[in-house]
């Protein structure tokens, strides 16, 4: 029978916690910046001081025990009381520091562009940007929200939607005066289409819209992200396939035109995301608010726009 007066240590419970949540030795040490080995000791060690073994070790990875099972639970909300207690420690500047996660075209083309109006309206609140191709992990907890495209159903969070995601292809004005007509859709065919790496199927939903699923291209030009073929756009190298928002002031001053009417509605559209948890920031639920505000009044804008 296990002493239930002698507590195991907190490093053999961390070690139980975080290797549950990812059943695999290898990524959780390397979570925990310790060998796979000294975390498969530190497991085996709360075993014996339990009395139970809490994993099932199999060649696909781990498997929780039955017992394992039951004590999970409540080993994770003691984790998070502990982490909710800590908190309270810090200070009120680093309370009101929010660490957004985002790609890096969104965060310069609608983001950056107006997050001095959140800087006016709350002044004590600082925003640091964080880019990735790759979803920010938000329950590890460096990360405090996520602004995602999608369609809002990603597990263990709460997604406010603020705007629908469209195409429209955009090009510099220059190509509408060159030798090369661009009057109507089929003519992209003698044209170079510019495409994000990320995004590979975008031209190719807009054509099938468009009544052109069979047509070839003169040229395609992949780039790393959109903000470059945006940029590649604008040079007049061919013409891109972006969502309007994202080029708003492009399109205002003329860097940039639409040549034609037809902009596809997704099934998609752009979220503010952040873990389902309680106790959130305080300046979690002002930033939301505000990014609301911008997009609703985006939206509005648009729509009281005279139709091309």
């Amino acid at each position: 029978m296990t002493d239930a007066t002698r507590l195991p240590s907190l490093n053999a419970l961390r070690a139980f916690a975080v290797a549950a949540r990812h059943l695999n030795l290898t990524a959780a040490a390397k979570e925990l910046f310790v060998t796979p080995s000294a975390l498969s000791h530190q497991i085996r060690n709360l075993e014996q001081h339990l009395g139970v073994s809490l994993f099932h070790r199999t060649r696909q990875g781990l498997r929780l025990t039955q017992e394992g099972e039951v004590i999970l639970p409540g080993i994770r909300e003691a984790f998070d009381l502990i982490g909710g207690a800590l908190s309270r420690l810090h200070t009120p500047k680093t309370a009101n520091i929010l660490h957004v996660s985002m790609l890096s075209t969104f965060a310069m083309r609608w983001f950056i562009p107006r997050l001095f109006r959140f800087q006016q309206r709350h002044p004590d609140i600082e925003v640091r940007i964080s880019t990735s191709i790759e979803l920010a992990d938000l329950d590890r907890g460096d990360i405090d929200c996520a602004l995602r495209s999608g369609q809002g159903n990603w597990p263990g969070t709460k997604a406010d939607r603020l705007f629908a995601e469209h195409f429209t292809p955009v090009c510099s004005p220059s190509l509408l005066s060159s030798e090369t007509p661009l009057n109507n859709p089929a003519d992209l065919k003698d044209h170079t289409l510019l495409h994000a790496k990320l995004r590979p199927d975008d031209w190719r939903d807009w054509l099938i819209a468009a009544g052109l699923p069979d047509m070839e291209p003169r040229q395609i030009q992949m780039f790393e992200t959109r903000n470059f073929a945006i940029a590649a756009a604008i040079r007049g190298l061919g013409v891109a396939i972006i969502d309007p928002a994202l080029v708003t002031e492009e399109l205002k001053d003329g860097r940039l035109v639409q040549p034609f009417p037809q902009t596809l509605p997704t099934e998609s559209a752009y979220y503010f995301v952040c873990p389902d948890r309680e106790g959130e920031k305080p300046a979690l639920a002002l930033f939301r608010q505000w990014l609301l505000d911008e997009a609703g009044q985006m939206e509005a804008e648009q729509m009281s726009e005279p139709s091309a």
